[in-house]
């Protein structure tokens, strides 16, 4: 299966479900704490990673943080962003986020402050993040490296992960792993929707909600 199918599966899956898939298949990746702060709607791509630090940037010509990933992205793309130096700085901003809707990126994940959050509320563009500011990183933050290893809120995430995003949580999965967690989700979603329709149809709350539900996350369920 092709990375662009995988993408639009996860489109089609909530995070919820995904979630169990992953404690199903005894795996992690979930994060809770980075709530939408702009946007619409589901997310999922394939993670383009910045990291940012504090001191001398790497050797090479300067360019502003953020630039590099936004040109490395496509539609399939969502920009994972590390911010977690201690310095209130904002990790990206409104002409980042413009620039990143023009190159048709998906969204932004951001482990760090996020500044204009406004621009990107008008833009309509998905902006998940634990923090927001005015600060600007300049003089105060540097970009580290680009599609390099990051952590969001304690998970490791890499270059080309995928990432999924909604109101529920923020999911990054290990692309060994993206065809059991998506098949397994995909029955999940099944088995609650079979159970939505015997809830419709008036079967009792005890007995619809009783073993099928409790044993459906167990290995061998």
């Amino acid at each position: 299966m092709s990375d662009q199918d995988h993408v639009h599966r996860l489109r089609r899956l909530d995070c919820c479900a995904i979630s169990d898939a992953l404690d199903k298949l005894c795996l992690s990746g979930q994060v809770t704490s980075l709530p939408r702060r702009a946007g619409q709607g589901r997310i999922a791509g394939r993670a383009v990673t910045v990291k940012l630090g504090t001191g001398a940037p790497p050797p090479g010509p300067p360019r502003h943080l953020g630039t590099t990933a936004i040109e490395a992205a496509n539609s399939e793309s969502i920009i994972v962003v590390e911010q977690i130096t201690g310095v209130e700085a904002g990790c990206w901003g409104g002409l980042l986020t413009l620039g990143a809707k023009v190159q048709g990126v998906q969204g932004v994940v951001a482990d760090g402050p996020v500044r204009d959050i406004d621009e990107a509320r008008d833009l309509n563009f998905p902006i998940f993040t634990n923090r927001t500011t005015s600060l600007t990183a300049r003089s105060r933050v540097v970009e580290m490296g680009t599609n390099v290893p990051v952590t969001i809120c304690g998970v490791s995430v890499a270059a080309g992960d995928f990432v999924v995003a909604d109101d529920s949580a923020v999911i990054f999965i290990k692309p060994d792993d993206i065809d059991r967690v998506i098949s397994t989700a995909e029955a999940i979603v099944a088995r609650e929707a079979a159970m939505a329709r015997a809830i419709l149809a008036g079967t009792p709350m005890h007995e619809v909600m009783g073993g099928n539900y409790e044993n459906m996350l167990k290995a061998d369920a």
